[in-house]
């Protein structure tokens, strides 16, 4: 019942894997659907929400709200934003792509945006579809990326997504320094990572010394996963790429009594399955956070769930952790994921751009 990140471009693909409010990750390689079923077909295919019961025990302990922020990095810089649009910098490449959160007006001149190398046009929804134009000379589908020592190909994809979400670096310099800690006192850790989309989280746990199941329902984002591996040099790591709906995966794994030390979970607001699934966030989330819950380890490291949809706020997402964890003690902290610019003089900070909503339980 779940989606992937593929080409979201992003919603990151399906049921495995998806700005504001990103394309439905598990349709990354599909287009979305244009047609309107008709209401009473919609009313009769809408799923059933997945409600779980009240657990026993205290709850976690809290920390709200908790600003998760996320500045330049090796490859990528947050260069201005600004009347629904973010100007960034890739490696070598300056992308203009819509940004609906970007409100204000841009800081830089006309001139620093129109010298962009690629410009994301069309379709101004999350999941809508565009295409990209090239104002100085045609650039490939690809190009090499490299971000906290991993490398991999950046990709111009038609949902305005280029295969990496920079938002998230704070939550990979967290999982890399776990996981390096727990490493050295011995052992490997068990890391799954779903919806993973094209597998940079993935390589970073794998770099960190875990043993990573990494699941996406979409086979060109766990092909792409491929390439980025090969491309790190991180061929000879522990990682098992999985394509399959992360619902039923993770359904199987409880009945297996499979567990793991760290879980990151970034699911769509829409998205099908390999086998046409449906996955809708309101809806399935609660079931989905239980299964984890039921599959981590006694001690584990962490549970981590990251949110792009514009319905909810910060706090729903706490609450629902908070009743997930009852009575696993440890803390629960959540707020946003904010990206902040590079800034234009010495005294001004870059203003923050929020790009998500995050609930992570810890151990303490």
């Amino acid at each position: 019942m779940t989606p992937s990140r593929q080409d979201k471009t992003r919603r990151k693909p399906g049921n495995g894997s998806g700005r504001g409010q990103r394309p439905a990750k598990s349709q990354r390689n599909d287009a979305p659907r244009r047609h309107e079923e008709p209401a009473t077909e919609r009313k009769k295919s809408q799923p059933e929400p997945q409600w779980v019961a009240m657990k026993p025990g205290a709850r976690p302990a809290e920390r709200i709200p908790h600003i998760l922020e996320s500045t330049s990095a090796d490859g990528f810089h947050l260069i201005d934003s600004g009347h629904g649009l973010k100007l960034e910098q890739y490696g070598d490449v300056r992308i203009v792509r819509p940004e609906a959160q970007a409100l204000w007006p841009p800081l830089l001149d006309d001139k620093v945006w129109a010298n962009a190398d690629a410009v994301f046009t069309g379709d101004t929804d999350e999941e809508g579809m565009g295409r990209w134009q090239f104002p100085q000379v045609a650039l490939g589908e690809t190009w090499p990326l490299r971000i906290m020592d991993i490398d991999f190909l950046g990709r111009f994809t038609a949902f305005r997504h280029v295969g990496v979400f920079p938002e998230q670096i704070a939550h990979w310099q967290w999982m890399r320094d776990v996981l390096e800690g727990a490493s050295k006192r011995g052992g490997k850790p068990k890391v799954l990572n779903l919806f993973g989309y094209t597998g940079v989280a993935s390589l970073v746990a794998a770099s960190a010394g875990a043993e990573v199941t990494h699941v996406d329902a979409s086979k060109k984002a766990i092909g792409w996963a491929r390439e980025n591996q090969a491309l790190s040099g991180l061929n000879d790591k522990p990682i098992r790429w999985i394509c399959d709906d992360a619902m039923k995966f993770i359904e199987r794994e409880e009945r297996r009594g499979n567990h793991y030390d760290i879980i990151l979970t970034d699911p769509p607001k829409f998205g099908r399955g390999p086998n046409g699934e449906v996955w809708q966030l309101f809806e399935h989330l609660p079931r989905m956070l239980d299964l984890c819950r039921a599959i981590l380890k006694p001690d584990a490291l962490g549970l981590v769930l990251t949110a792009y949809s514009i319905r909810a706020s910060f706090y729903s997402v706490h609450e629902l952790m908070m009743e997930t964890m009852r009575g696993f003690g440890g803390v629960v902290e959540s707020g946003e994921l904010v990206i902040r610019e590079g800034g234009v003089s010495g005294t001004e900070p870059g203003r923050a751009l929020s790009t998500s909503l995050y609930a992570r339980w810890l151990p303490q």
